[in-house]
């Protein structure tokens, strides 16, 4: 198993100095090693599976102990906009949670009439570079896993852009402790997911663990804000209007793929590729759902988000998509840091690399 390199998950110059990144330069990097030639030949290797372990979080935690791996890597991703994270040794790191995932690449399109700001208004299109993982070390149907989507939205339509852009970052997932969904097509993500911590078993004190250091450089785990959609491409003097629930789910017309115990990362592919091509033969397209009515209910180990009036505005669609070494090591999501107004910047818990509030 390859070990993270000291300094891995430490902030570096390259992340104060961000200056934004290059679509074609970001897609060109999680392309350049998959783990499989061509998916679906069957003399490629199996697709590795890394694992999540407790001693890699728990450092830290006793008093004196040096700052945990996590720790470090959950104040990184929230102060660093970095989008490819090479690391001192060129390798990146290995994800310390949802190491597992499949990248994809396609378009956000909002298609409806909306009261929000930024790439949530009417007529908005952005190439997108998105992760498709799982939470911990199961990745087959038929088993407890969480499935979650994070991505990056590029205000552009020109994979060939060529100055640098600055993209919206988002976190869409399944209920924290799992799901026993079998089909993505199933599979609701949402920036605010139920949580049912006991469904981890014996991943229940990484579980616990992850809680305890996140809420030590952040505020609520378990709610990933959109406020970088709403504010992408904004003008100066206009007011942030943000959505504070937003749901993808597979179009209804979608591909299921059979297959007792198949990787999501296989099922992924399937959707797009047929076996031994590498010429992509179909997309997978999901629609983008939000809300404004919502309320959790609930202790932190159990909550539930009732939500309602969930109203479609658009749909996200990709066309490609590869499992790689870069994908899993290099490619980076920025954490939006909680807004206790997420259409105010000013009241922000992480300001300038601190936690104010």
């Amino acid at each position: 198993m390859q070990k993270n390199h000291p300094t891995a998950f430490d902030l570096t110059e390259e992340d104060l100095q961000y200056a934004g990144s290059r679509y074609s330069d970001v897609r060109n990097a999680i392309f350049a090693n998959p783990y499989q030639k061509t998916w679906g030949n069957e003399t490629d290797s199996a697709l590795p599976i890394y694992d999540v372990t407790l001693s890699s979080l728990i450092g830290g935690i006793l008093p004196f102990g040096k700052p945990s791996q996590f720790l470090k890597a959950t104040t990184r991703t929230v102060d660093a906009r970095t989008d490819l994270r090479w690391g001192p040794d060129h390798k990146g790191q290995r994800r310390l949670l949802h190491p597992n995932g499949i990248c994809l690449t396609g378009m956000w399109e909002i298609t409806e009439q909306t009261s929000y700001s930024g790439y949530f208004k009417k007529g908005s299109q952005a190439l997108t570079i998105a992760r498709y993982s799982t939470c911990c070390n199961e990745t087959r149907r038929g088993y407890v896993r969480s499935l979650a989507l994070a991505a990056k939205l590029y205000p552009t339509t020109n994979p060939d852009h060529a100055e640098t852009l600055f993209p919206a970052n988002f976190f869409t997932q399944q209920d924290l402790g799992g799901d026993t969904t079998d089909f993505i097509n199933d599979a609701e993500l949402r920036n605010a997911p139920d949580t049912t911590a006991w469904r981890r078993g014996t991943g229940l004190p990484v579980f616990l663990l992850e809680g305890f250091l996140f809420l030590r450089a952040d505020k609520e785990p378990a709610h990933r804000q959109l406020y970088q959609i709403a504010e992408l491409d904004k003008a100066a003097d206009e007011s942030t209007q943000t959505p504070e629930f937003m749901r993808l789910r597979v179009v209804p017309e979608q591909l299921r793929i059979e297959g007792t115990g198949l990787d999501f990362r296989d099922e992924i592919m399937a959707q797009i590729y047929d076996p031994g091509e590498s010429t992509p033969k179909r997309s997978l397209s999901f629609t983008i759902d939000v809300s404004d009515s919502g309320r959790t209910e609930g202790p932190p180990a159990m909550q539930r988000r009732i939500i309602s009036h969930w109203r479609t505005i658009g749909k996200l669609t990709f066309k490609e998509a590869v499992v790689s070494y870069n994908g899993d090591h290099v490619l980076q999501f920025n954490h939006p840091t909680w807004r206790d107004d997420r259409n105010n910047p000013a009241t922000a818990t992480r300001i300038g690399g601190r936690k104010v509030r």
